[in-house]
């Protein structure tokens, strides 16, 4: 999953060094946290959240396929 999100925020983003992607684990759920550096995070975010909600989209009905329960966060 963390491939995943890296092939689709990279694009996107111009500081490929910074970004970090944390993964959390409890009993039936997964949340992935991207970091990115505050420049890159309007790119990730997007207008009105469209680019963030896309991202969570593909997350996850990704996770949905594979039967787990999977967030998607954004931070700096």
């Amino acid at each position: 999953m963390e491939e995943l999100i890296k092939a689709i925020v990279f694009p996107l983003i111009d500081d490929h060094e910074h970004v970090q992607i944390e993964k959390q684990e409890i009993p039936g759920q997964v949340t992935y946290i991207l970091t990115v550096n505050k420049p890159d995070m309007g790119k990730i975010i997007g207008r009105h959240g469209q680019v963030a909600e896309a991202i969570r989209t593909v997350i996850s009905a990704t996770g949905h396929a594979k039967r787990v329960k999977t967030r998607f966060l954004v931070r700096e």
